[in-house]
């Protein structure tokens, strides 16, 4: 990475949007997170499609519609405005959270302030500038099948997210399975970070020295390739 740093060559948040979506299954039940996981919706393979649920009620959502074409009595946990697809359903929030609980759901894809390489979650904050409470996503994260996350490599002040042990509010205990960061695909095993693969640009000892702990390599690391958005 000569004459370079990680932020010219890091993914954009659509590009890690567009990865994570390629690891979704035809017919796969998903809970997208507030923020960068919503996007993951608008990268599904062609001939897969996934069945996406809201918190707050509502279960086959589509995109977002066109600006100026909002139904704002349709939206998402997060506040914006959604589409329907076909045999949509509403429900009362506390059956929407029955699915959660109950295992109906095959992934919950975060984001995150601090992943532990045991799997431990830190995704909510307290503080002036933190999210006020854990809320669903404490459910989420032990009702999935698969928890996987999404985030930038390091933080604004260049610290490692990627951690030995968290140092913020736990969302969940082991819980995440996957990591999509704007550099790395990282799987959590045995308590380890396992790197899967990584960008071209950046070599093993660089992304290490971005990593608040060990990067475990099992055979190949692949090339992280994305399309240019």
């Amino acid at each position: 990475m000569t004459g370079t740093t990680h932020d010219d060559i890091k993914l954009s948040n659509a590009q890690i949007a567009w990865r994570a979506a390629q690891d979704i299954a035809d017919g796969a039940y998903v809970n997208l997170g507030i923020g960068l996981p919503e996007a993951v919706a608008r990268y599904q393979p062609p001939g897969r499609e996934a069945i996406f649920h809201t918190e707050n009620g509502i279960l086959n959502f589509g995109e977002a519609p066109p600006e100026g074409q909002e139904d704002w009595d349709l939206i998402n946990a997060g506040k914006k405005a959604v589409t329907l697809k076909p045999g949509a359903a509403f429900f009362h929030h506390a059956d929407s959270f029955a699915m959660v609980r109950g295992g109906h759901l095959d992934v919950a894809i975060l984001g995150a302030y601090q992943v532990a390489q045991n799997g431990d979650l830190a995704n909510w904050s307290v503080g002036a500038r933190g999210v006020p409470a854990v809320g669903g996503a404490m459910d989420l994260v032990h009702g999935a099948k698969r928890v996987a996350v999404l985030t930038e490599h390091v933080t604004k002040k260049g610290e490692p997210k990627l951690v030995e042990r968290c140092a913020l509010p736990l969302t969940g205990v082991g819980c995440v399975t996957r990591v999509y960061t704007s550099l790395a695909v990282i799987d959590i095993e045995n308590g380890r970070f396992m790197l899967r693969e990584k960008l071209p640009a950046i070599g093993l000892e660089e992304l290490q020295s971005l990593t608040g702990a060990e990067l475990a390599v099992d055979g190949t690391v692949a090339d992280l390739i994305v399309p240019e958005f």
